[in-house]
């Protein structure tokens, strides 16, 4: 299962009870953050969530509103006493935009490690997920992410036999191990029936609708994209800011055949988003215009 948890739904600036744009999953005990604007440190407390935790912060740009909130981050996650390394993922210019921002932070207890996006989709495999990094349209550089979790066959235990694979390695080969006997390499394939279906979530913000975002979301249980305008009249605005409106948000989740759609990264003029949430719906319906906080846990499709 996937854990889902929007910490912040805020584009631009601030509000009370709305804090800027952040995003985190957790996976066996892993978790991921997306973007890192101000007051995410507090909305994960909100939560529960603990920063030690958090191995990769990936972030789609370098605006404010959606990395101001690092350096009293990396700190907490240092008095969290991890010594673990931390991933870093973002577009080129990332090692040289964290250094800046830590002047306040110059000394942590644990390695800071950098992946700099230079294509326009990149697969980064990482606790047992792969993170997949796709090309946005904003006014500076920017990505979406989705975040992959395959999902093996089932134990056929047929096919083992007819494989001539012996019965003491089954539980090896069943949790992964590839074993080398008897002048043969045993390995998982050999005992399991045909991949099933995993789980997949999406996240967008700051750009314009493109082809390859819908590309990258196909298929996924969950997509998070920005809806900065809800309003009707404001395609001229959207395009003019490089961003996108909650039916555009919703055609793109039409098109990409996505099981849910979760609005986000409201404008501050936008004070209650959830008024417009008819423009997204009447293109798709199981559009979420989406609170701080907003959670929700992704299962596998057996497991539901």
């Amino acid at each position: 299962m996937l854990e889902v948890s929007l910490l912040g739904t805020g584009g631009m600036m601030p509000l009370p009870g709305r804090f800027l744009t952040s995003c985190l999953t957790r996976f066996n005990g892993s978790s991921l953050l997306i973007d890192c604007g101000e007051g995410t440190q507090v909305a994960l407390k909100k939560k529960g969530y603990s920063c030690h935790d958090i191995d990769v912060i990936a972030f789609t740009h370098y605006h404010g509103d959606h990395i101001s909130g690092l350096p009293g981050l990396l700190l907490s996650i240092g008095n969290s006493e991890r010594t673990e390394p931390v991933t870093l993922i973002g577009p080129k210019g990332l090692t040289e935009v964290v250094g800046a921002l830590r002047v306040i932070a110059p000394e942590l207890p644990f390695e800071l490690r950098f992946i700099e996006l230079t294509e326009p989709v990149m697969s980064i495999p990482l606790f047992g997920y792969e993170l997949r990094a796709f090309k946005a349209r904003h006014n500076v550089t920017c990505y979406g992410y989705s975040q992959l979790i395959s999902r093996a066959g089932k134990f056929d235990p047929e096919k083992a036999k007819k494989n001539n694979v012996p019965l003491k390695y089954w539980s090896k080969l069943q949790k992964g191990a590839v074993i080398e006997a008897d002048g043969r390499t045993y390995t998982q394939d050999l005992i399991l029936g045909p991949e099933r279906k995993g789980l997949k979530l999406t996240y967008c913000t700051d750009s314009r609708p493109t082809k390859l975002i819908v590309e990258s979301a196909g298929g996924s249980d969950l997509l998070i994209c920005e809806g900065m305008y809800g309003e009707k009249g404001s395609e001229a605005k959207a395009k003019e800011h490089s961003h996108m409106t909650f039916a555009e948000a919703a055609e793109i989740a039409r098109k990409a055949e996505v099981s849910e759609l979760w609005l986000t990264h409201y404008s501050p003029a936008l004070v209650r988003p959830e008024d417009y949430v008819q423009t997204a719906t009447e293109i798709f319906p199981n559009s979420h215009v989406c609170k701080d906080g907003r959670a929700t846990v992704l299962h596998f499709e057996e497991e539901e």
